[in-house]
């Protein structure tokens, strides 16, 4: 196994570029700055005129937040419907058989590199190498690049006493604020040999033949095709009913949700693994953003905007799910956060973003990418008052909710509802996941911690935009 230190100047301009070269080269593009000056103006002006219309006719504007509310609602849920519709008859997926993966011959496969970051990650290393010993791939066509902090001693010791192992090479990144993945992903990507690149986290398996798989994939696919993205699931969903909502959830989104956007042509934010890049799409993109901290996300949507396109790869990596309830929470804020940074970014330059994505996909993108956390935002708010009306009936709520708001907001409500746990239970039966069946069925419990997890998101978003939360793996 080599240990490669960078020498000092080289390692200060790979690291100077890995940290602020997207903040610096393209701003526009990165959450350096969660808002840039003419985002401020905007939301200053309209929290002055949200304050002065409460204070003038507090009825009024409630009503019209409620309005608009209920729009977003329902216009979430049809998107959703129609992704579920999409993705039942989408050929947008490639499938590469066994066969066909290994048909061929080494020789003609290209160099891949594969990105492992992991930072305070010892108890997980060990099972990380057997899984990427695994690979199917020639040894000396395989650029695997470990990537560790260089002051994360006890990770670093842990993979020395693991002995030689002959496709992997540890880099180690200089110390430096942002302490992101992403960050470390770019460093690593200025030392990468090959022409495809992928990621893969510290505790995942991975079907030993998915490179040979995305060899295959880009080979059929046409220039556009930037990325594949392949499947994930987890290995450990009967852990307890954390992991098996978690796993149904993943199901539901990697058997439904990508597919359905995939075929729609609409912007896909990105898994944070096991997305197969060519590497000279990386490098024109300008790598990932080391601010964000759902860098996979904010990547699938520039890619959206240059023009290209992502596809689903049939392939399966295997994960481990979150089965302590605050180690989630803090995965999924974090998602949250970073999904809310996203959004915030595209929306800078409006005008722009429809002329990059079109119409149709700008309007895609906000329903996914700024409605996925905005909805579990407003979720405790309706949830409160749907308590104080089965409770009191006190008359604001009735004011509120007039007739066609109100029926509006009960078709949310209860087409919603069975639409998420139909979608659930639909995904847990395409994948074959029995298990997983009666999970989906007490979803709506789940939709409380996704609340929760939403809310602190919100509040970290403008106190702590690009600290990275550690999720801490090797629980189960």
């Amino acid at each position: 196994m080599r240990v490669r230190m960078v020498e000092a100047d080289d390692a200060r301009s790979r690291l100077e570029w890995a940290a602020y070269g997207l903040a610096r080269d393209r701003p526009e593009s990165s959450a350096a700055h969660p808002l840039d000056r003419a985002q401020r103006r905007w939301l200053s002006a309209i929290a002055v005129a949200a304050i002065v219309a409460l204070v003038v006719a507090p009825l009024g504007t409630l009503l019209v937040f409620v309005a608009l509310a209920t729009v977003g609602y329902v216009a979430g849920v049809l998107y959703r419907v129609l992704l579920f519709h999409r993705s039942l008859q989408s050929t947008s997926v490639i499938s590469v058989t066994d066969d066909e993966a290994r048909a061929v011959p080494d020789a003609a496969l290209p160099v891949y590199t594969v990105l492992v970051p992991a930072y305070r990650e010892p108890a997980v290393v060990g099972g990380l190498l057997v899984a990427l010993g695994r690979l199917e791939y020639p040894v000396d066509r395989l650029d695997v690049k470990l990537l560790l902090e260089a002051d994360d001693h006890e990770t670093i010791d842990a993979v020395a006493l693991l002995g030689d192992v002959p496709f992997l090479e540890v880099v180690l990144v200089p110390p430096s604020e942002p302490r992101t993945k992403p960050k470390a992903l770019n460093y690593g990507l200025t030392l990468a040999r090959g022409t495809l690149v992928t990621i893969y986290d510290a505790e995942d398996d991975p079907d030993p033949l998915q490179l040979r798989r995305a060899v295959v994939a880009f080979g059929r696919s046409s220039a556009e095709v930037a990325c594949l993205q392949a499947q994930l699931a987890y290995s450990n969903a009967n852990h307890n009913l954390i992991t098996k909502w978690f796993s149904a959830e993943y199901t539901m989104w990697f058997t439904l949700f990508l597919p359905g956007l995939s075929d729609l042509d609409a912007p896909i934010p990105l898994g944070g693994t096991s997305n197969h890049f060519r590497r000279d799409v990386l490098e024109m993109l300008g790598g990932w953003d080391p601010y964000n901290v759902t860098e996979d996300a904010d990547l699938g949507l520039r890619i959206a905007r240059a023009g290209l396109r992502v596809r689903v790869l049939d392939s399966i990596t295997l994960e481990e799910a979150n089965s302590d309830f605050v180690n989630w929470a803090k995965q999924r804020s974090r998602w949250y956060k970073g999904y809310l940074q996203t959004w915030l970014v595209q929306l800078r330059q409006p005008r722009r973003a429809i002329r990059e994505l079109g119409g149709s996909g700008f309007v895609q993108m906000n329903l996914f990418v700024g409605g996925t956390p905005l909805l579990a935002l407003l979720n405790p708010i309706f949830w409160v008052m749907t308590l104080a009306w089965f409770v009191g009936e006190p008359a604001v709520i009735k004011d509120l909710f007039p007739a066609p708001i109100y029926y509006a907001s009960v078709l949310a409500w209860a087409l919603g509802n069975f639409v998420v746990v139909y979608m659930m239970v639909v995904s847990a039966r395409i994948s074959r996941r029995p298990e997983l069946l009666v999970t989906a069925l007490v979803a709506p419990l789940y939709w409380i911690m996704m609340s929760i997890a939403a809310t602190k998101a919100a509040v970290q978003l403008v106190v702590a935009p690009s600290f990275w939360e550690k999720t801490t793996h090797g629980l189960s």
